[in-house]
This record gives structure tokens, C-alpha cells and sequence, in this order.
């Protein structure tokens, strides 16, 4: 299996890290293949702008879908962009870690899922290949995520509603829309407020369900 690990978190000393580096090692224990996108580390830019098409379609009017859709086929994106196209091919699966911001991902994430998972590579509706005949069927994906809030907040009934239906804007319309087949988010609560004892034992939560996978 290879694993491309996207990676959204600012600090290097954070649970998140911790987290993430738990995974890369237990995933290389099993026989992984592993490539680590780190997005802070690598200062990915998150902005989708015309420059992201070197050769254009129509250097009047920038309409990024048709620009997307022509760079797909000629393969002129950005170097940047172009770069994390070939992780996106190369693995079989895709895993997302970010802590929740405002009950969505970082920005910096969203602007790599705008930029990479680009009309023409990962979907296109023009030619209907889209949710069971997505570009990028045959991969699977999994969002691995924190919250600063407990599990009774984000829970149905609770104040910010059921986080699993607020991650389905991803994992339904942008995975699964793009052929991906997902599975279970793994959640962990009170990351921010989280003894030692407790961080200890979600990190092995964690191994354990990488360990299933």
C-alpha cells in the first residue's frame, strides 16, 4: 500500500505532530510506503490564482474550472501543484490530518484540496466523472482530525451539531464525489485540554486503528 499523508498543523511540538509522526511510523512498520505532505513545513501556497496555469486557455477572463480542465490535458499546472498531482497518483491512499478550525480544516489544507484535486484530475463533471466514476476511484481516503471542544458539543443535540455531518462537505463531496472510497474519520476530542495520561492513550488508539486498516 502507499500512503500519501497530508499534514496541516503549525507546531512542531503539538499533539498533532505527535500524531502524525505515530502514524508514519506504524505505517512503515506494516510495509507502508509513505510520502508526507507537511503543508506548514513546506509553505505550501493555499492560494488558487491564474498563476497556477502557466499557458493559458483565456488570458482575458480567468475562469479557474476551464483553465483546470485544460491543464489537466496538456499538463501545464504550476511546478508546485504538478508536484503534489504525482503524490496523488503514486498512493493508494489518501489520509488528511488537521486539528478543526471553525468546524472545518485549515486553510491552508483547503487551498491544497482547491489547487491539487483540480477539475480534469480529480473529477469532471463535463464528461460525467464524477462520485462512482470519479477520477480518482480505486484510492481510498480517511480524515484524521482534533477539536479543541468536547465529544458532547459536537455530537447531535449539542451546541456545533454532529462533527461526522460536518466532515461529510468533505468526505462526500469532495472524496467521495471524486471517486474516492473513504473511511471512518478518526476524532479525537479536548485535544487542547488533554492530560498527559490521556494524549498517551489516543496515541495508541490511533496506532491501533492504522493497525486495522
Amino acid at each position: 500500500m502507499k500512503v500519501l499523508y497530508v499534514y496541516a498543523h503549525p507546531e512542531p511540538k503539538s499533539f498533532n505532530s505527535a500524531l502524525k509522526d505515530i502514524a508514519l511510523d506504524t505505517l512503515k512498520e506494516t510495509g507502508y510506503e509513505i510520502i508526507l505532505s507537511d503543508l506548514y513545513a513546506m509553505k505550501f501556497n493555499p492560494v488558487l490564482t491564474a498563476t497556477d496555469f502557466p499557458e493559458r486557455k483565456n488570458y482575458e477572463v480567468f475562469k479557474p474550472f476551464f483553465e483546470a480542465i485544460k491543464a489537466s490535458k496538456e499538463g501545464t499546472f504550476a511546478s508546485d501543484i504538478k508536484g503534489e498531482m504525482e503524490k496523488v497518483k503514486w498512493a493508494n491512499m489518501l489520509i488528511f490530518q488537521f486539528p478543526m478550525y471553525f468546524t472545518a480544516m485549515p486553510a491552508i489544507m483547503k487551498g491544497w484540496l482547491d489547487r491539487v484535486l483540480a477539475p480534469g484530475f480529480g473529477f469532471n463533471p463535463i464528461t460525467n466523472s464524477i462520485y462512482d466514476t470519479g477520477l480518482l476511484k480505486g484510492k481510498y481516503a480517511m480524515l484524521v482530525t482534533t477539536t479543541g471542544s468536547p465529544k458532547t458539543m459536537y455530537s447531535e443535540g449539542g451546541a456545533h451539531g454532529d462533527l461526522n455531518k460536518h466532515l461529510e462537505s468533505l468526505t462526500h463531496c469532495v472524496f467521495e464525489y471524486m471517486g474516492l472510497k473513504v473511511l471512518p474519520s478518526h476524532i479525537i476530542y479536548e485535544a487542547s485540554s488533554m492530560s498527559r495520561e490521556k494524549g498517551t492513550e489516543e496515541l495508541k488508539n490511533y496506532k491501533k486503528q492504522l493497525l486495522e486498516l
